[in-house]
């Protein structure tokens, strides 16, 4: 994985020859979460480059963490799937977002807002039990950001999928969550609740979804560690 290397015996720098280069840990968290085509791990890591993504996606399968297999009936379409050494790194991966949660100062995690990396989040956590039969359509509004970056339509079907869209789909909106990025982005952290975020998330449409918008909404996996750091 690396040219140089630490030069030790120990098992705890052979692994972090492996683990430890630029974005493997960001790439494995998103792998850990289920995501396993090119495109859909591309929106987990938005900076990353795709050069970058694939190098890295070919040491991982060199070091035996994933395995690259073509999806049976779609010619050249390929997905990314952990081994039994990869799901190994779960416990890992879990311990490092948990204290990162706990110990990194709230300031300096809110300094990183991506509208596209926290939408996606939400979509993969989102609870739809609390919602309506059928289909569900809620549009995120983030005011203070350019016009291709402020509307989000999350579409939920209660026992279906979930998609994200960057664009009108054309559906009748249920709920309107009007608010700002960094808000936003210190809810789903778990930093804040919706009803402490008070006139900060303005919710227009649908009562009975807005009411439980801290239940459906899909927050952080890691936002049930209490911080410990301010």
């Amino acid at each position: 994985m690396t040219q140089h290397g630490y030069k030790q015996f120990c098992p705890l720098s052979m692994a972090a020859e492996v683990l430890c280069t630029r974005w493997t840990m960001v790439l494995l968290r998103e792998l850990v979460a289920g995501s396993t085509r090119f495109n859909d791990l591309r929106r987990g890591v938005p900076k990353m480059s795709p050069t970058l993504l694939s190098q890295r996606l070919k040491e991982l399968e060199l070091a035996g963490i994933i395995e690259r297999k073509e999806v049976p009936g779609e010619k050249g379409i390929f997905e990314y799937r952990l081994t039994e050494a990869g799901r190994d790194l779960r416990p890992v991966v879990e311990a490092m977002g948990f204290w990162g949660q706990k110990w990194v100062e709230s300031r300096l995690s809110l300094k990183n807002l991506d509208p596209s990396l926290l939408m996606w989040d939400m979509r993969r956590n989102l609870n739809p039990s609390p919602l309506p039969e059928g289909r569900t359509v809620i549009q995120f509004l983030y005011q203070e950001l350019p016009a291709s970056k402020r509307s989000w339509w999350l579409i939920v079907e209660k026992h279906g999928e979930v998609d994200l869209c960057w664009y009108d789909p054309g559906f009748d909106v249920d709920l309107y969550v009007s608010t700002d990025l960094h808000t936003m982005t210190a809810i789903w952290m778990g930093l804040i609740t919706v009803e402490k975020a008070g006139a900060k998330v303005a919710l227009t449409g649908d009562q009975d979804i807005a009411r439980k918008m801290q239940t459906w909404l899909g927050l952080s996996p890691f936002a049930i560690e209490p911080k410990r750091a301010a």
